[in-house]
């Protein structure tokens, strides 16, 4: 039976991961609920599964407190930003694993989790983190030549960047395959999302950028691939349904039966694979750049993005300016000299949102 506190309960990861739980009685018992604000889906939650009040919490201070005081096998983070980073660090440190969800704790606080992550104890949930963990098992870490992350291209795949000067928020948030908040499917529009997966295959599987390739495959059930040094390629493939890393992501590296149906191999169907339009959707490129220049760089970039992103849907901004604000946000960023701590990152983040906010109402 495996203990599982469930951080982020009332969102989109963590009512899936309940879902799991509910269907496997007898593999797995909740232990402990954190969630953002929804008090009372909370309460229903606690009821339903048996968690006491006092192993719940609203808030990320509650949720590493929680992290710290109940006794669990895994820890599932499914904190949506930056306020995650806490809980990751503390389930670090406790011992936990950490199934995770929460892509702000590679993308913004990648050494501090590399300070404390021993080999083994971070599971990604992501579905493209999940299917390189997957395939990576099929060889020695030495005879991996390189990870290939897909991406469906958003809803603006084909188009070149000219056409993409008046597209409309709305028209950004017609994701053809996933159903996301306003971010996250943003995100996916410009590629942003994508970029911020390559760092996060960084942190998490210690393979330079120049080996990490991002490669549209619109259909979505191909996750991702990795190649090896003899040639072959080894890609994991499912319907995009988040269920399956979860259930993963839960009780690694064991499978959970009926965690999601299975590709229906008796209807024909057509996979596409093309590469990446680079000046259409320039922000992999510049994810790699940043990564590549570490420290609070990724930090700078996730949260200059939310403002751009932000400013795109209140009309301040045109689409294709979301990733030109970026880059000049990072290009203008002067790091502190001394070591990364979540103090200076915090300061990092502060000020990459008041620059981004200058730089978008330079377009007003």
């Amino acid at each position: 039976m495996r203990r599982v506190l469930v951080l982020g309960s009332t969102g989109s990861i963590g009512r899936q991961a309940l879902d799991v739980i509910r269907d496997n009685p007898d593999r797995y018992a909740v232990v402990g609920l954190a969630a953002g604000s929804q008090a009372e889906a909370l309460a229903r939650q606690a009821s339903e599964f048996g968690v006491p009040t006092a192993r719940t919490a609203l808030g990320a201070a509650g949720a590493e407190r929680l992290v710290r005081e109940v006794d669990a096998d895994v820890v599932l983070n499914g904190i949506t930003g930056s306020v995650g980073l806490g809980p990751t660090l503390a389930a670090l440190e406790t011992g936990r694993t950490l199934a995770l969800a929460n892509k702000e704790s590679l993308i913004v606080g990648a050494d501090l989790v590399r300070e404390r992550a021993v080999p083994g104890q971070i599971v990604p949930v992501d579905s493209e983190h999940s299917a390189l963990a997957q395939a990576l098992t099929a060889g020695e870490r030495s005879e991996v030549s390189r990870l290939v992350l897909t991406a469906s291209g958003g809803p603006f795949r084909g188009r070149r960047r000219d056409e993409l000067e008046a597209v409309s928020p709305a028209e950004a948030l017609a994701h053809p395959t996933w159903n996301m908040g306003r971010v996250v499917t943003t995100n996916s529009a410009t590629l942003v999302n994508k970029g911020l997966e390559v760092i996060e295959a960084h942190v998490l599987f210690d393979l330079p950028f120049d080996r990490i390739d991002v490669v549209v495959h619109p259909q979505s059930f191909v996750h991702s691939m990795v190649e090896y040094v003899d040639g072959s390629t080894i890609a994991q493939a499912s319907p995009p349904d988040m269920r399956l890393p979860i259930a993963l992501g839960l009780d690694w590296p064991r499978r959970t039966p009926g965690a999601t149906a299975p590709i229906d191999w008796t209807t024909a169907r057509s996979w596409e694979f093309e590469p990446l339009d680079g000046d259409a959707f320039p922000a992999v490129a510049l994810a790699k750049a940043v990564g590549s220049a570490g420290g609070a760089h990724p930090a700078v970039f996730n949260a200059a993005n939310e403002e751009a992103v932000d400013a795109f849907h209140n009309g301040a901004i045109r689409f294709t300016a979301i990733v030109d604000t970026v880059r000049a946000v990072v290009e203008s960023f002067e790091p502190d000299s001394g070591s990364v701590t979540r103090a200076s990152l915090a300061a990092a983040e502060s000020w990459a949102r008041d620059a981004a906010r200058r730089h978008a109402a330079k377009y007003a």
